[in-house]
């Protein structure tokens, strides 16, 4: 249980006295004054994300998988089938990776070779581990539900034992992890300024639409106010957790 008192403490994102030591592993390397080891910029983009990409190989054979999260103070948590064979390797000690990419805009420039996007990025690497407390599982898929649609779990049935037992959570430590980040222009040669043709930023912005009804629902049920005005974890902003 001690794990699981811990997890309950908040942590504020936008507190940027701290940042991860960057390691072998995670250093960028490529445009380094586009990475960011701040865990304030790296917590602000977990959490206004929906999905991640978990990479691990067995065997010698490389996978890489799209899985919902939630970040829980210094942890992500991923959860899937007991049975699944991405959970389950991990929970073995196989090594993962696990991305989360936010795409702001294209990039057009001048010329074809810097051309690009804008973007917000974060990997993590490490290993995980299986969450096995009951308790800690309730706490971690009532934030993995509030963090999909916020007010939702207060509204539901919870999960009945045998559906832990039939679902596997796993805990990485945000201990070895960078941000990637760029935004603003295209950068140019200097010379191709010159060339009269249009560029600049195409920006991306995502939006709900109207909520559909289950076909089976009673036309009677109100819709709940966290389903009328839902609003994505991006446009939420940063999460507290």
């Amino acid at each position: 249980m001690e794990e699981t008192a811990q997890i309950s403490q908040a942590v504020n994102p936008n507190d940027s006295s701290h940042s991860i030591a960057a390691t072998d592993r995670t250093r960028v390397k490529r445009l380094p004054k586009r990475a960011s080891y701040d865990r304030a910029a790296i917590y602000s983009i977990l959490d206004t994300a929906l999905v991640c990409h978990v990479g691990f190989a067995i065997d010698g054979q490389p996978y890489v998988i799209p899985t919902l999260h939630v970040r829980i103070d210094d942890r992500l948590y991923i959860h899937g089938s007991a049975a699944s064979r991405m959970l389950g390797a991990a929970a073995d000690g196989t090594p993962i990776a696990v991305t989360v990419t936010h795409i702001d805009g294209l990039v057009l420039a001048r010329s074809a070779f810097h051309h690009s996007v804008n973007y917000r990025s974060v990997v993590i690497l490490g290993n995980a581990t299986l969450v096995t407390d009951p308790a800690e599982k309730l706490i971690v898929m009532k934030g993995l539900i509030d963090h999909v649609a916020p007010g939702r779990w207060d509204q539901i049935r919870h999960p009945n034992a045998k559906e832990l037992a039939a679902t596997s959570v796993l805990s990485i430590p945000v201990v070895e992890a960078s941000a990637k980040l760029r935004s603003g222009d295209p950068l140019d040669d200097e010379a191709d300024y010159a060339i009269p043709v249009w560029a600049g930023q195409i920006p991306f912005a995502t939006r709900t639409l109207t909520p559909i009804a289950d076909g089976r629902l009673d036309a009677s049920t109100p819709v709940p106010a966290h389903v009328a005005e839902y609003a994505l974890p991006l446009n939420r902003g940063a999460r507290v957790t």
